[in-house]
């Protein structure tokens, strides 16, 4: 008869281990955790960018159409494009919302894919060779991290006419030092691996060993970090759109219609709490997500 024996792990808790005659305890394995706080997010996600990306075939007017009467309460009795309720000039807020997420997830996605492309290429090379091209990568990250980032881009709106372009680069630019300090540390850390170390010694280029030994190795860290970058980015878009320096209009954004909203808001508060409550829930479900992300891929945990 197999002999068994009761192990407490926690406090409170007892497992039951069947221990064979070798001595050696057969544990299960642990159950996979499920959040609906995560599932949640993805779903919430999925949705904004559907919708985004379908816009032109919903039924719903366009987002410079006027569709009911002005500042007309949200209500579910009628139209489809009336359930949210209608701006100051009788635009649907459901149509502008779905129009204005294209401005929010291309602006954000569009800028930190160009942060990650610049940044991985400078962290790769300051954490690798070091030396001069470190210190000089590095003076110029810790330079633009020195401005304030409201402040950097209100700057750069100042100088040039307010755009998509415009701001799109300015959020590019100010998202580059996060990966190059991420990219830098994560390639100081492979680069001191045996495996790198053996391919040297075989005669490697310095580029097959950037590209790839160590270059796969960093890009899944990135990547979990990349969706909070995004929400980071949508934050700072809302932000310049609501002091007037963002898309200008009539295209719609989320900040936009937040600063629209802002002066009826005793009389009309739902023209600011609708669009508020879907750029916290999407930043919120980007959060959920690179977190998750994070926990599963980021190898360097």
């Amino acid at each position: 008869m197999i002999p068994t024996t009761s192990v407490t792990l926690r406090p409170g808790k007892k497992i039951r281990q069947t221990v064979a005659r070798t001595g050696v305890p057969s544990i299960a394995a642990p159950k996979r955790q499920f959040s609906v706080l995560v599932w949640f997010s993805y779903f919430w996600i999925a949705l904004i960018v559907a919708l985004a990306i379908t816009a032109p075939l919903l039924p719903i007017p366009n987002y410079d159409e006027v569709a009911g009467p002005g500042r007309l309460a949200p209500s579910f009795s009628g139209p489809i494009e009336l359930w949210l309720g209608t701006d100051a000039v009788g635009r649907s807020l459901m149509s502008r919302l779905i129009y204005g997420a294209q401005i929010s997830l291309v602006v954000g996605t569009c800028a930190a894919g160009i942060g990650v492309v610049v940044g991985i290429m400078l962290g790769l090379i300051a954490g690798y060779f070091r030396g001069a091209a470190d210190w000089i990568i590095t003076l110029l990250a810790d330079v633009v991290l020195s401005f304030p980032v409201l402040v950097l881009l209100l700057a750069i709106t100042a100088i040039f006419s307010p755009s998509i372009w415009v701001l799109l680069i300015g959020l590019a630019v100010s998202s580059v030092p996060t990966f190059i300090r991420l990219t830098r540390a994560n390639t100081m850390a492979w680069a001191s691996r045996d495996f790198v170390r053996a391919a040297r010694n075989m005669g490697a280029s310095n580029t097959r060993i950037l590209l790839r030994e160590i270059l796969p190795n960093v890009v899944p860290s990135i990547a979990a970090y990349l969706p909070l970058v995004i929400a980071a980015l949508i934050v700072a878009e809302g932000s310049l759109s609501f002091l007037g320096l963002g898309v200008p209009p009539p295209t719609p954004s989320w900040g936009g219609m937040i600063n629209a909203g802002a002066a009826v808001l005793r009389a009309q508060p739902y023209m600011v709490f609708v669009p508020a409550a879907v750029l916290f829930l999407t930043v919120f479900a980007l959060n959920q997500a690179g977190e998750h992300l994070r926990q599963r891929f980021d190898r360097a945990a």
